[in-house]
Protein backbone atom coordinates (compact mmCIF):
# COMPACT_ATOMS: atom_id res chain seq x y z
CA UNK A 1 0.00 0.00 0.00
CA UNK A 2 1.01 3.13 -0.56
CA UNK A 3 1.72 6.54 0.96
CA UNK A 4 -1.08 8.46 2.50
CA UNK A 5 -3.78 6.26 0.57
CA UNK A 6 -6.89 7.36 -0.93
CA UNK A 7 -10.51 6.37 -0.33
CA UNK A 8 -13.28 7.24 -2.73
CA UNK A 9 -16.88 6.69 -1.32
CA UNK A 10 -19.49 6.51 -4.57
CA UNK A 11 -22.83 7.83 -3.65
CA UNK A 12 -25.81 7.91 -5.46
CA UNK A 13 -28.70 8.28 -3.66
CA UNK A 14 -30.38 9.43 -0.36
CA UNK A 15 -29.96 6.32 1.61
CA UNK A 16 -26.39 6.50 0.37
CA UNK A 17 -25.48 9.65 1.84
CA UNK A 18 -27.05 8.57 5.39
CA UNK A 19 -24.69 5.75 5.43
CA UNK A 20 -21.82 6.97 4.44
CA UNK A 21 -21.96 10.35 6.35
CA UNK A 22 -20.82 8.56 9.83
CA UNK A 23 -18.09 6.68 7.98
CA UNK A 24 -16.71 9.88 6.40
CA UNK A 25 -16.55 11.54 9.73
CA UNK A 26 -14.86 8.33 11.22
CA UNK A 27 -12.07 8.18 8.22
CA UNK A 28 -11.01 11.64 8.57
CA UNK A 29 -10.89 11.87 12.85
CA UNK A 30 -8.19 8.61 11.77
CA UNK A 31 -6.44 11.45 9.33
CA UNK A 32 -7.04 9.20 6.07
CA UNK A 33 -7.19 10.77 2.98
CA UNK A 34 -10.74 10.52 0.69
CA UNK A 35 -13.33 11.61 -1.61
CA UNK A 36 -16.84 11.39 -2.25
CA UNK A 37 -17.79 10.61 -6.06
CA UNK A 38 -21.49 11.51 -6.52
CA UNK A 39 -23.22 10.13 -9.63
CA UNK A 40 -26.12 11.88 -9.08
CA UNK A 41 -28.48 9.02 -9.25
CA UNK A 42 -30.91 11.30 -7.34
CA UNK A 43 -30.81 14.08 -9.56
CA UNK A 44 -33.11 16.30 -7.82
CA UNK A 45 -31.59 19.08 -4.95
CA UNK A 46 -33.98 17.97 -2.56
CA UNK A 47 -32.76 14.29 -3.01
CA UNK A 48 -29.23 14.90 -2.84
CA UNK A 49 -27.55 18.49 -2.60
CA UNK A 50 -29.59 19.32 0.63
CA UNK A 51 -28.35 15.84 2.20
CA UNK A 52 -24.83 16.74 1.56
CA UNK A 53 -25.47 20.36 4.21
CA UNK A 54 -28.29 18.38 6.73
CA UNK A 55 -25.16 15.19 6.87
CA UNK A 56 -21.96 17.74 6.87
CA UNK A 57 -20.35 16.04 3.85
CA UNK A 58 -18.02 17.48 2.09
CA UNK A 59 -18.03 18.64 -1.17
CA UNK A 60 -17.51 15.20 -3.97
CA UNK A 61 -14.71 15.42 -5.93
CA UNK A 62 -16.70 14.11 -8.96
CA UNK A 63 -20.57 14.71 -10.19
CA UNK A 64 -21.47 12.43 -12.84
CA UNK A 65 -24.99 13.88 -12.94
CA UNK A 66 -26.55 10.97 -14.71
CA UNK A 67 -30.16 11.26 -13.77
CA UNK A 68 -32.89 8.65 -13.84
CA UNK A 69 -33.32 6.03 -16.93
CA UNK A 70 -34.27 2.76 -17.57
CA UNK A 71 -31.84 -0.10 -15.43
CA UNK A 72 -29.78 -0.65 -18.73
CA UNK A 73 -29.03 3.02 -19.70
CA UNK A 74 -28.56 4.40 -15.76
CA UNK A 75 -25.77 1.71 -15.53
CA UNK A 76 -24.16 2.22 -18.57
CA UNK A 77 -24.13 5.64 -17.72
CA UNK A 78 -22.49 5.11 -14.35
CA UNK A 79 -19.97 2.49 -15.75
CA UNK A 80 -18.58 5.41 -17.89
CA UNK A 81 -18.47 8.17 -15.96
CA UNK A 82 -17.27 5.79 -12.35
CA UNK A 83 -14.21 4.56 -14.77
CA UNK A 84 -12.79 7.80 -16.14
CA UNK A 85 -13.18 9.29 -12.71
CA UNK A 86 -11.83 5.88 -10.87
CA UNK A 87 -8.90 6.03 -13.42
CA UNK A 88 -8.05 10.04 -12.41
CA UNK A 89 -8.17 9.47 -8.87
CA UNK A 90 -6.20 6.21 -8.61
CA UNK A 91 -7.57 5.22 -5.21
CA UNK A 92 -6.29 2.79 -3.05
CA UNK A 93 -10.03 1.56 -1.91
CA UNK A 94 -13.62 2.10 -3.24
CA UNK A 95 -16.44 1.86 -0.20
CA UNK A 96 -19.97 1.26 -1.75
CA UNK A 97 -22.89 1.50 0.03
CA UNK A 98 -26.78 -0.07 0.44
CA UNK A 99 -28.09 -1.73 -3.62
CA UNK A 100 -28.72 0.96 -5.76
CA UNK A 101 -27.28 1.20 -9.87
CA UNK A 102 -24.58 3.61 -8.38
CA UNK A 103 -23.34 1.02 -6.15
CA UNK A 104 -23.57 -2.18 -8.63
CA UNK A 105 -21.58 -0.03 -11.48
CA UNK A 106 -18.84 0.63 -8.85
CA UNK A 107 -18.32 -2.45 -8.16
CA UNK A 108 -18.15 -3.90 -11.27
CA UNK A 109 -15.60 -0.88 -12.47
CA UNK A 110 -13.52 -1.91 -9.75
CA UNK A 111 -13.67 -5.59 -10.56
CA UNK A 112 -12.49 -5.13 -13.72
CA UNK A 113 -9.70 -2.28 -13.15
CA UNK A 114 -8.44 -4.63 -9.92
CA UNK A 115 -9.32 -1.54 -7.13
CA UNK A 116 -10.24 -2.95 -4.01
CA UNK A 117 -13.97 -2.58 -2.52
CA UNK A 118 -15.44 -1.76 0.62
CA UNK A 119 -19.16 -2.68 0.81
CA UNK A 120 -21.46 -1.19 3.77
CA UNK A 121 -24.56 -2.86 4.43
CA UNK A 122 -23.42 -6.10 3.27
CA UNK A 123 -25.63 -9.45 3.05
CA UNK A 124 -28.98 -8.03 3.39
CA UNK A 125 -31.57 -10.22 1.62
CA UNK A 126 -34.68 -10.08 0.84
CA UNK A 127 -34.53 -13.36 -1.41
CA UNK A 128 -36.80 -12.27 -3.96
CA UNK A 129 -34.70 -11.97 -7.32
CA UNK A 130 -37.14 -10.09 -9.12
CA UNK A 131 -36.12 -6.86 -7.09
CA UNK A 132 -33.45 -5.23 -8.88
CA UNK A 133 -31.66 -4.11 -5.34
CA UNK A 134 -31.40 -7.90 -4.69
CA UNK A 135 -29.32 -8.24 -7.93
CA UNK A 136 -27.21 -5.13 -7.08
CA UNK A 137 -26.68 -6.95 -3.29
CA UNK A 138 -25.98 -10.14 -4.21
CA UNK A 139 -23.37 -9.36 -7.37
CA UNK A 140 -21.90 -6.31 -5.04
CA UNK A 141 -20.85 -8.50 -2.06
CA UNK A 142 -19.74 -11.27 -4.53
CA UNK A 143 -17.23 -8.92 -5.60
CA UNK A 144 -16.46 -6.57 -2.47
CA UNK A 145 -13.00 -7.41 -0.73
CA UNK A 146 -14.54 -5.89 2.59
CA UNK A 147 -18.20 -6.20 3.52
CA UNK A 148 -19.53 -4.41 6.72
CA UNK A 149 -22.79 -6.22 7.75
CA UNK A 150 -25.39 -4.46 9.73
CA UNK A 151 -27.18 -7.14 11.39
CA UNK A 152 -26.27 -10.75 12.52
CA UNK A 153 -28.28 -12.72 10.18
CA UNK A 154 -26.21 -11.01 7.13
CA UNK A 155 -23.57 -13.15 8.20
CA UNK A 156 -24.89 -16.29 7.56
CA UNK A 157 -26.12 -15.02 4.10
CA UNK A 158 -23.03 -14.03 3.13
CA UNK A 159 -21.61 -17.33 4.53
CA UNK A 160 -23.99 -19.89 2.93
CA UNK A 161 -22.66 -17.80 -0.39
CA UNK A 162 -19.73 -18.56 0.02
CA UNK A 163 -17.81 -15.23 0.83
CA UNK A 164 -14.70 -16.04 3.20
CA UNK A 165 -15.53 -15.24 7.10
CA UNK A 166 -12.19 -13.12 6.85
CA UNK A 167 -13.53 -10.78 4.81
CA UNK A 168 -17.01 -10.11 7.05
CA UNK A 169 -17.43 -7.61 9.43
CA UNK A 170 -20.23 -6.88 11.91
CA UNK A 171 -20.36 -3.50 12.31
CA UNK A 172 -23.96 -2.40 13.01
CA UNK A 173 -25.86 0.34 11.04
CA UNK A 174 -23.94 3.70 10.10
CA UNK A 175 -27.60 5.15 9.22
CA UNK A 176 -28.77 4.68 13.09
CA UNK A 177 -25.60 6.66 13.76
CA UNK A 178 -26.67 9.82 11.28
CA UNK A 179 -29.89 9.19 13.04
CA UNK A 180 -28.30 9.45 16.49
CA UNK A 181 -26.56 12.58 15.80
CA UNK A 182 -29.46 14.22 13.93
CA UNK A 183 -32.13 13.33 17.27
CA UNK A 184 -31.24 16.62 18.75
CA UNK A 185 -32.57 18.64 15.70
CA UNK A 186 -35.92 16.48 14.49
CA UNK A 187 -38.51 18.76 15.95
CA UNK A 188 -41.76 18.09 13.72
CA UNK A 189 -43.57 21.13 14.81
CA UNK A 190 -41.85 23.72 11.95
CA UNK A 191 -42.44 21.11 9.31
CA UNK A 192 -46.00 20.77 10.12
CA UNK A 193 -46.71 24.28 10.60
CA UNK A 194 -44.56 24.83 7.02
CA UNK A 195 -46.74 21.86 5.28
CA UNK A 196 -49.68 23.07 6.69
CA UNK A 197 -50.73 19.69 8.39
CA UNK A 198 -53.20 19.09 11.47
CA UNK A 199 -51.26 18.18 14.62
CA UNK A 200 -52.11 14.19 13.86
CA UNK A 201 -51.34 12.50 10.48
CA UNK A 202 -49.65 9.70 8.57
CA UNK A 203 -46.82 9.93 5.92
CA UNK A 204 -46.20 7.99 2.74
CA UNK A 205 -42.89 7.20 1.17
CA UNK A 206 -43.79 5.22 -2.54
CA UNK A 207 -41.25 4.61 -4.83
CA UNK A 208 -39.94 1.03 -5.49
CA UNK A 209 -40.40 -0.52 -9.20
CA UNK A 210 -42.83 -2.94 -8.26
CA UNK A 211 -45.20 -0.96 -7.04
CA UNK A 212 -45.36 2.26 -9.45
CA UNK A 213 -44.12 0.81 -12.76
CA UNK A 214 -47.02 -1.03 -13.81
CA UNK A 215 -49.87 1.44 -14.23
CA UNK A 216 -52.27 -1.50 -12.74
CA UNK A 217 -50.09 -1.74 -9.61
CA UNK A 218 -49.86 1.56 -9.28
CA UNK A 219 -53.54 1.98 -9.46
CA UNK A 220 -54.05 -0.58 -6.75
CA UNK A 221 -51.43 0.35 -4.33
CA UNK A 222 -52.88 4.38 -4.78
CA UNK A 223 -56.76 2.96 -4.07
CA UNK A 224 -55.26 1.57 -0.88
CA UNK A 225 -53.37 4.82 0.22
CA UNK A 226 -56.36 6.99 -0.54
CA UNK A 227 -58.25 4.63 1.95
CA UNK A 228 -55.81 5.25 4.63
CA UNK A 229 -56.25 9.11 4.09
CA UNK A 230 -59.78 8.47 4.74
CA UNK A 231 -58.77 7.51 8.27
CA UNK A 232 -56.65 10.07 8.97
CA UNK A 233 -54.42 13.18 6.63
CA UNK A 234 -51.34 11.87 5.17
CA UNK A 235 -48.41 13.89 3.38
CA UNK A 236 -46.37 12.54 0.81
CA UNK A 237 -43.01 13.37 0.05
CA UNK A 238 -42.82 12.16 -3.52
CA UNK A 239 -39.86 10.56 -4.74
CA UNK A 240 -38.97 11.96 -8.26
CA UNK A 241 -39.10 8.22 -9.18
CA UNK A 242 -42.58 7.41 -9.30
CA UNK A 243 -44.25 11.02 -9.56
CA UNK A 244 -45.77 10.95 -12.85
CA UNK A 245 -47.13 7.25 -12.44
CA UNK A 246 -48.77 8.04 -8.71
CA UNK A 247 -49.89 11.33 -10.39
CA UNK A 248 -51.60 9.17 -13.11
CA UNK A 249 -53.18 6.58 -10.83
CA UNK A 250 -55.01 9.63 -8.85
CA UNK A 251 -52.55 10.18 -5.64
CA UNK A 252 -52.78 13.70 -6.32
CA UNK A 253 -57.12 13.84 -6.21
CA UNK A 254 -56.98 12.85 -2.82
CA UNK A 255 -58.98 15.47 -0.16
CA UNK A 256 -56.76 14.28 2.75
CA UNK A 257 -53.22 14.36 1.26
CA UNK A 258 -51.12 16.56 0.73
CA UNK A 259 -48.28 15.98 -1.94
CA UNK A 260 -44.66 17.92 -1.15
CA UNK A 261 -41.43 17.58 -3.33
CA UNK A 262 -38.80 15.78 -1.72
CA UNK A 263 -37.93 16.83 2.20
CA UNK A 264 -33.93 17.43 3.05
CA UNK A 265 -32.88 14.74 5.83
CA UNK A 266 -33.92 16.58 9.08
CA UNK A 267 -37.11 17.93 7.77
CA UNK A 268 -38.03 14.46 6.35
CA UNK A 269 -37.09 12.66 9.71
CA UNK A 270 -38.47 15.12 11.96
CA UNK A 271 -41.52 14.71 10.11
CA UNK A 272 -41.67 10.92 10.96
CA UNK A 273 -40.56 11.50 14.08
CA UNK A 274 -43.96 13.36 14.86
CA UNK A 275 -46.22 11.16 12.49
CA UNK A 276 -49.20 8.75 14.07
CA UNK A 277 -48.40 6.28 10.98
CA UNK A 278 -45.99 5.98 8.42
CA UNK A 279 -46.65 4.04 5.12
CA UNK A 280 -43.47 2.92 2.62
CA UNK A 281 -41.96 1.07 0.90
CA UNK A 282 -38.39 2.01 1.32
CA UNK A 283 -35.41 0.24 3.05
CA UNK A 284 -34.14 2.53 5.25
CA UNK A 285 -37.29 4.13 6.41
CA UNK A 286 -38.16 0.76 8.13
CA UNK A 287 -35.00 1.34 9.94
CA UNK A 288 -35.75 4.90 11.35
CA UNK A 289 -39.09 3.94 12.27
CA UNK A 290 -37.87 1.11 14.29
CA UNK A 291 -35.93 3.68 16.28
CA UNK A 292 -38.22 6.00 16.43
CA UNK A 293 -41.25 3.86 17.83
CA UNK A 294 -43.66 5.03 14.86
CA UNK A 295 -45.65 1.95 13.43
CA UNK A 296 -44.49 1.06 9.70
CA UNK A 297 -46.28 -0.35 7.10
CA UNK A 298 -44.47 -1.64 4.47
CA UNK A 299 -46.39 -2.34 1.06
CA UNK A 300 -43.81 -4.99 -0.03
CA UNK A 301 -44.25 -8.94 0.03
CA UNK A 302 -40.82 -9.43 1.24
CA UNK A 303 -38.11 -7.11 3.24
CA UNK A 304 -34.30 -7.70 2.92
CA UNK A 305 -34.21 -6.23 6.95
CA UNK A 306 -36.29 -8.86 9.09
CA UNK A 307 -34.92 -7.26 11.99
CA UNK A 308 -37.53 -4.32 11.31
CA UNK A 309 -39.79 -6.54 12.00
CA UNK A 310 -38.92 -8.66 14.85
CA UNK A 311 -37.50 -6.02 16.65
CA UNK A 312 -39.01 -2.94 16.01
CA UNK A 313 -42.74 -1.15 14.52
CA UNK A 314 -42.38 -2.84 11.17
CA UNK A 315 -45.23 -5.35 9.37
CA UNK A 316 -45.30 -5.86 5.87
CA UNK A 317 -48.55 -5.79 4.00
CA UNK A 318 -50.33 -6.04 1.18
CA UNK A 319 -52.50 -3.28 -0.76
CA UNK A 320 -55.39 -5.02 -0.40
CA UNK A 321 -54.64 -5.55 3.67
CA UNK A 322 -53.41 -1.88 4.04
CA UNK A 323 -56.29 -0.22 5.10
CA UNK A 324 -56.95 -2.42 7.78
CA UNK A 325 -53.83 -2.69 9.06
CA UNK A 326 -53.75 1.01 9.08
CA UNK A 327 -56.67 1.13 11.28
CA UNK A 328 -55.40 -1.08 14.04
CA UNK A 329 -51.89 0.80 14.01
CA UNK A 330 -53.88 4.24 14.32
CA UNK A 331 -55.58 2.52 17.13
CA UNK A 332 -52.90 1.15 19.07
CA UNK A 333 -50.82 4.57 18.78
CA UNK A 334 -47.35 4.45 19.43
CA UNK A 335 -45.09 1.30 19.51
CA UNK A 336 -41.98 0.36 21.73
CA UNK A 337 -39.57 -1.99 20.06
CA UNK A 338 -39.75 -5.56 21.21
CA UNK A 339 -36.59 -6.12 23.61
CA UNK A 340 -33.47 -5.26 23.00
CA UNK A 341 -32.76 -2.49 20.53
CA UNK A 342 -30.86 -4.80 17.21
CA UNK A 343 -27.25 -5.76 17.96
CA UNK A 344 -24.69 -2.89 17.58
CA UNK A 345 -27.41 -0.26 16.25
CA UNK A 346 -25.59 2.52 18.80
CA UNK A 347 -24.56 5.22 17.25
CA UNK A 348 -21.13 3.96 16.51
CA UNK A 349 -21.00 1.39 13.50
CA UNK A 350 -18.85 4.74 11.43
CA UNK A 351 -16.32 4.24 14.21
CA UNK A 352 -15.87 0.73 13.35
CA UNK A 353 -16.10 0.69 10.24
CA UNK A 354 -13.43 3.55 9.88
CA UNK A 355 -10.71 1.46 12.11
CA UNK A 356 -11.03 -1.66 10.12
CA UNK A 357 -10.69 0.37 6.95
CA UNK A 358 -7.66 2.06 8.59
CA UNK A 359 -6.42 -1.11 9.43
CA UNK A 360 -6.89 -2.30 5.92
CA UNK A 361 -5.13 0.40 4.36
CA UNK A 362 -1.99 0.06 6.72
CA UNK A 363 -1.70 -4.03 5.70
CA UNK A 364 -2.95 -5.37 8.74
CA UNK A 365 -3.99 -8.87 8.62
CA UNK A 366 -7.65 -9.00 9.00
CA UNK A 367 -9.12 -12.13 10.54
CA UNK A 368 -12.73 -13.60 11.48
CA UNK A 369 -11.48 -12.81 15.13
CA UNK A 370 -11.43 -9.14 14.60
CA UNK A 371 -14.64 -8.15 13.15
CA UNK A 372 -16.55 -5.68 15.16
CA UNK A 373 -18.59 -8.41 17.30
CA UNK A 374 -15.52 -8.94 19.13
CA UNK A 375 -13.24 -6.65 18.89
CA UNK A 376 -15.37 -3.33 19.73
Amino acid sequence: MRENPLVLHVLGARPNFVKAAPVVRGLAELGVRQGIIHTGQHYDALMSDVFFADLGLPEPVANLGVGSGSHAKQTAALLVGLEEVVLGQNPDLVVVYGDVNSTLAAILVCAKLGVPTAHVEAGLRSFDRGMPEEVNRIVTDALSDLLFATSPEALSYLAAEGVPAAKVHLVGNPMIDSLFAALPSLDPAPVVERLGLPARYAVATLHRPANVDRPETARELVEAVLSVAEQIPLVVPIHPRGRTRLAEAGLVDGPSVRVVDPLGYVDFLSLVRGSALVVTDSGGVQEETTMLGVPCLTVRPNTERPITITHGTNRLVTPALLPAAASKALADGAVTPSGDLPVMWDGAAGPRIARVIASWLAGDNLSPASQGVRSE
